[in-house]
């Protein structure tokens, strides 16, 4: 029996921005304490044990963490089915996700979207229970905010892949990643 909710990032490969969001992801949960949520990655494209990109290694090393000796992995039915919230990069990647497991529709979102929408849920909803709990009523609430809210510009919701530029693009994309991780990690765990 399961024990630990399970949060699915997805990018294109898993071997930039869905890396570095698990990693990321990991850190700022652990910094609140939250140790009954379980983060993983995986790329719609990737190819199982690829090592992470050289950049994003370094984009983590500039926040002070370590890849963890990542290896990359494919995208499966089953990873999308077992999941009980799926963060995509980009609307593409939320799409392949939804053909995947057509009803793992209701909580696959964008990280951007989900960020935002998870913001815009009403307190009462999310108060006083643990993180686990609090993620669980989240994912439950935000496809009513959803429902609810008008889409946002392109810009506004895939995060841009930085796999042919500089380091310095990688280490933007990480901070984009750590800005809409932190908005979630606060909803789940406040202090």
């Amino acid at each position: 029996m399961r024990t630990k909710v399970q949060i699915l990032l997805v990018c294109r490969a898993n071997l930039c921005r869905s890396p570095m969001a698990e990693r990321l992801t990991l850190q700022l949960l652990s910094d609140r304490g939250v140790l009954d949520v379980a983060v993983h990655s995986a790329g719609v494209h990737g190819r199982d044990g690829m090592p992470m990109h050289p950049y994003a290694k370094e984009a983590l090393r500039w926040n002070g963490l370590l890849d963890g000796d990542f290896r990359s992995r494919r995208l499966r039915a089953g990873m999308i089915t077992d999941a009980d919230l799926v963060l995509t990069a980009s609307r593409a990647h939320r799409a392949e996700c939804a053909r995947l497991a057509p009803a793992a529709v209701r909580y696959t979102f964008t990280m951007f979207q989900f960020a935002r929408l998870a913001a815009a849920t009403p307190r009462a909803v999310l108060g006083g229970i643990e993180p686990a709990e609090r993620l669980g009523q989240m994912i439950k609430a935000v496809p009513q905010v959803r429902a609810l809210t008008p889409p946002y510009t392109l810009a506004d919701e895939d995060l841009q892949d930085p796999v042919n530029g500089p380091v310095t693009g990688f280490r933007h994309c990480a901070d984009q990643i750590q800005q809409a991780m932190e908005r979630i990690t606060a909803l789940i765990a406040p202090r």
